[in-house]
This record gives structure tokens, C-alpha cells and sequence, in this order.
């Protein structure tokens, strides 16, 4: 069963994965992560230490991405215990 994972994102990947530069998330494997999960990312200030909230209704702004691929650590240069998560929409 597909799982909603709620994740924080610094505010320079967010914009990148916001604009459609950026297709892929590098995680630490400690969520049990599937192909057909949603990640919900959460644009994170890191100079302010906080989310980045809007105007409106002072809520985080947010992305939903689905995981395509997953890639386990252990291989290809990628550190045991870490995953690269392929996103779609």
C-alpha cells in the first residue's frame, strides 16, 4: 500500500524540484521508502531555520511528488543506509 512521507526541503532543491530541474531526492533509508509513495516536501529556509510559509494562510508551501524509482545505497557510489528516489508526478 502506496505511504505519504511528509519531508522537509531546502529551499534551493525545493525551487529546482518546483521548477522541473531537479527529478530525483537523495534520502537517508530510514522510511521504508516504495515505488508509488508520495513524498510531501516542505520548503525549508535553512538561514532562517523554519518553513517557508505563505501568505495567505501561513502553511508551509509544498510539493507532492510521487517516487518512480527507487535506487538502494550500497551501489553506484551511493552510501550504504541512503537511497536516490526517481520523481514523477
Amino acid at each position: 500500500m502506496a505511504r505519504e512521507h511528509d519531508l522537509k526541503c531546502w529551499d534551493v532543491y525545493w525551487d529546482a524540484i518546483s521548477n522541473g530541474e531537479k527529478t530525483f531526492e537523495v534520502r537517508r533509508d530510514d522510511r521504508g521508502f516504495q515505488k508509488g509513495d508520495t513524498l510531501i516536501l516542505k520548503r525549508w529556509d535553512r538561514e532562517r531555520n523554519n518553513f517557508t510559509r505563505t501568505i495567505s494562510d501561513n502553511r508551509p508551501y509544498e510539493l507532492r511528488r510521487r517516487i518512480k524509482y527507487v535506487l538502494t545505497g550500497g551501489q553506484f557510489g551511493i552510501e550504504p543506509g541512503y537511497v536516490v528516489l526517481g520523481l514523477g508526478r
